[in-house]
């Protein structure tokens, strides 16, 4: 029975009960009563004419969104991953093949469907997916894709899980692929790991299956679209103007500088930093596995790994990178990082006239940014004495800055140490600013601390003067000695 049908029942029976039988004028009370609750039953049961619309045009939009994607896949063909064609040539020739698809499918669409249709399928296509709202999103500084079904992002230090899903594995190794074959990278069974990069430089590493048990992981680690300057790094609270002072005479007077930190502290961007003090003047030469360093100066010679191909053969390693750049005739050697047996190359190249080199290395602290030093020179294979590698540390590394990932989510320079040479068997070192954490938290969780100088003066100082290098006396505090 329908609703008219249920509320006519309910006035007959009423009028139905009336002595002389005459029609009711007005429903009572009661009458009233039992009428909201028949509408409200049959609002309960049966959906509204809107909300079926809105449900049946998704359904549809979604729908269309896949035949329309897999049409585009099979007229598109290998043009996908041709990194021969120009970017606003394949996005046009998209544009075209998708409007032809739609066209075929005579579904009819708003303005706005049609809008959001194309661009969520191009996003699919030549984007990267569902991620590409968080790629663009400037807020948004990492995305961990886990699984297909489970993606979470960080935002100010801190992680968040999204509601963003791609459609199935297939769809997210097809973004992967993407990704990793437009650098001539590959991604397979055989080699189901790779480290990769955006156009951008944003950091990229993929594992599938079956390395990744629970199917293929993303990790993008963005780059901002404007490379932070120190003076954005001062107005964030990671380097004091003392620091800055410091280091830019550091650059300037040619002093090797490693660059030490946890994983996503932040050595990258301190190492771009530090590069821009470098003067324009100078022949730089990076090397990277991945290029992500943005150097602002024009000669620069940029060198990246490659790995081995499908016969296991054709590697170049950043170790023969390093002795390549040796014959480069550079002025300054810039090693995004080290993490095996080059880094006895790179020391070789620091004692041997190749000052201001610049690189960083995984560490906890100063201390350990050198035991690592110790360990990674050790992997070279070459059975050196320890107190040999330790000289070798000492005599050609001048400077530490370390970099640490804060409880509350910021990153700061912690620590900048000079290396003073051997006692003994010991490698010193002396800190020149130290972090203050003794200033505690605020109501928010934020540190209020800030690095402070330790009041001693270091002794490279003098090279400063010799070279009419001049720093301000305030930089390392009111009551400064002299380094021992």
């Amino acid at each position: 029975m329908n609703l008219s049908n249920r509320i006519a029942k309910i006035r007959g029976d009423e009028a139905a009960g009336s002595p002389d039988q005459s029609p009711v004028p007005s429903a009572g009370p009661a009458t009233l009563g039992a009428i909201q609750q028949a509408q409200a039953a049959e609002q309960a049961l049966v959906p509204t004419a809107i909300e079926v619309t809105a449900g049946s045009s998704s359904e549809a939009l979604t729908g269309l969104k896949d035949r329309a994607s897999q049409a585009l896949y099979e007229r598109l063909g290998s043009r996908i991953t041709d990194s021969t064609l120009d970017e606003a040539e394949l996005h046009q020739f998209v544009k075209d093949e998708l409007k032809a698809v739609v066209d075929e499918e005579q579904v009819p669409l708003t303005q706005g469907e049609r809008q959001r249709l194309t661009r969520e399928i191009i996003d699919d296509v030549l984007g990267h997916g569902p991620m590409q709202r968080y790629l663009d999103d400037p807020s948004v500084t990492e995305i961990m894709v886990n699984r297909a079904d489970q993606i979470y992002v960080e935002r100010n230090g801190h992680l968040f899980l999204t509601d963003t899903k791609f459609a199935s594995e297939e769809s997210l190794r097809k973004v992967i692929e993407r990704i990793v074959t437009r650098i001539g990278r590959r991604i397979d069974e055989s080699s189901p790991l790779v480290d990769a990069r955006l156009a951008d430089g944003s950091r990229v590493n993929a594992i599938i299956p079956p390395l990744a048990v629970n199917g293929a992981s993303l990790t993008i680690r963005k780059f901002g679209r404007e490379a932070l300057t120190v003076q954005k790094l001062i107005e964030f609270g990671s380097l004091s103007p003392e620091m800055a002072e410091l280091l830019q005479a550091c650059v300037l007077a040619r002093m090797n500088i490693i660059v030490s930190g946890g994983t996503g502290t932040g050595k990258t961007t301190m190492l771009n930093v530090l590069s821009s003090f470098i003067p324009a003047t100078d022949r730089i030469v990076t090397i990277e596995d991945a290029v992500e360093l943005q150097l602002q100066q024009d000669h620069v010679v940029r060198l990246e790994s490659r790995p081995a191909n499908i016969e296991g053969r054709g590697e170049v390693s950043i170790r023969d990178l390093v002795r390549n750049s040796l014959r480069m005739r550079p002025d300054r050697i810039v090693v995004g990082e080290v993490r095996g047996g080059e880094s006895l190359d790179m020391l070789q190249a620091m004692n041997t006239g190749h000052d201001g080199s610049i690189s960083t290395v995984h560490a906890n602290s100063p201390r350990d940014a050198v035991a690592r030093l110790e360990t990674l020179v050790l992997m070279a294979g070459m059975d050196l004495p320890l107190r040999a590698i330790r000289e070798q540390i000492a005599s050609a590394v001048n400077l530490i800055v370390h970099i640490s990932r804060l409880r509350d989510g910021t990153r700061r320079v912690t620590h900048i140490t000079e290396v003073q040479g051997m006692e003994g068997d010991i490698v010193t070192l002396q800190d020149a600013f130290v972090f203050d954490y003794s200033a505690g938290i605020d109501a928010n969780g934020k540190f209020l601390g800030k690095p402070v100088p330790t009041g001693v003066r270091p002794r490279f100082t003098d090279r400063f003067e010799e070279l009419g290098i001049r720093i301000s006396p305030a930089v390392f505090g009111a009551h400064t000695v002299r380094g021992r």
